[in-house]
């Protein structure tokens, strides 16, 4: 019997939507102490919340809890050609803007009674930015030093607003509290741009472990029993995952430094919506793209 890995002990992953604890968390998805998934409901999609929380409670392992924060909207408001951080995530682009035109457009319609429509409470942007001060609260209370905090990488695996706030938010919190932070190795077309700016500095160690394919099939079937399911069918999942020390804010960029291992899979990124089954499946989730040197 293989022994747990010592960066399992004291361990959580923190995920932004229900069923990211799966795709991007497979390898450790049964192991680690705890699960903590940030996102229940989303304006848009009545039902939705429901849905997940129906799913997180008949989640196949124990310890599965939701801080049932409302998703913002923000997912594919970024500029991904030349993405922009900003303290609470990223710059959101013009499309932010145009939503929150539609939105104010479905209001007045809604007040002059032609019809009703659903429409978010507040615009994106602001939803966005309050919703890092939400997940910070509520995480500050519930991490200690010395856990180890598992989340997405910066460039948030596929290219999502979302994860890339989230682990945001964990990066100021472990200076804060002094846990320590991992991120995964997912990584794509679309999220490439900003990932680049990633490999200048030395992320440290990267640790390896196989994929548990039957519990993650035993996972997504519940996700897919309670119609929350959010990701390609055809979705083929990874030999292996690598976990690598989250960077630090303001790392010193330096030359010559080695790439880190990457899974990496395409996305159509000319389609907009929906976003969650952009994933391209059985046909191009091919091997992990190893660039990986000196490990």
């Amino acid at each position: 019997m293989n022994a747990r890995p010592a960066f399992l002990e004291n361990s959580v992953i923190v995920a932004a939507h229900p069923d990211d604890e799966l795709l991007w968390f497979n390898a450790i998805l049964h192991d680690v102490d705890e699960v903590v998934v940030v996102y229940r409901d989303f304006w848009a999609q009545p039902g939705l919340g429901e849905k997940r929380a129906a799913a997180l409670a008949d989640f196949p392992r124990a310890g599965v809890s939701c801080l049932n924060i409302s998703e913002s909207g923000a997912a594919g408001c970024a500029n991904w050609d030349d993405p922009r951080e900003s303290p609470d995530g990223l710059v959101l682009s013009f499309e932010s803007q145009r939503r929150e035109l539609t939105r104010m457009s479905r209001l007045a319609l809604g007040k002059v009674g032609m019809g009703e429509r659903r429409v978010a409470e507040h615009s994106v942007l602001k939803a966005y930015q309050d919703n890092f001060v939400k997940i910070q609260t509520l995480l500050r209370d519930r991490l200690r030093p010395g856990m180890n905090v598992f989340t997405h990488n910066p460039w948030g695996e596929y290219g999502h607003e979302e994860h890339v706030q989230l682990f945001r938010v964990l990066q100021g919190l472990r200076d804060e509290i002094g846990f320590n932070l991992w991120m995964s190795n997912y990584c794509t077309n679309r999220s490439l741009p900003l990932a680049m700016r990633y490999f200048q500095t030395s992320p440290g160690q990267p640790i390896r472990l196989p994929t548990n394919k039957a519990f993650a099939e035993e996972v997504a079937s519940v996700y897919k029993r309670h119609d929350c399911w959010t990701w390609a069918d055809d979705w083929r999942w990874f030999d292996d995952e690598w976990y690598l020390p989250a960077p630090r804010q303001g790392a010193t960029p330096q030359p010559h430094q080695h790439l880190f291992p990457l899974n990496l899979f395409t996305i159509d990124v000319a389609q907009k919506r929906p976003w969650l089954s952009m994933a391209v499946g059985s046909a191009a989730a091919a091997s992990a793209l190893m660039i990986a040197a000196d490990f």
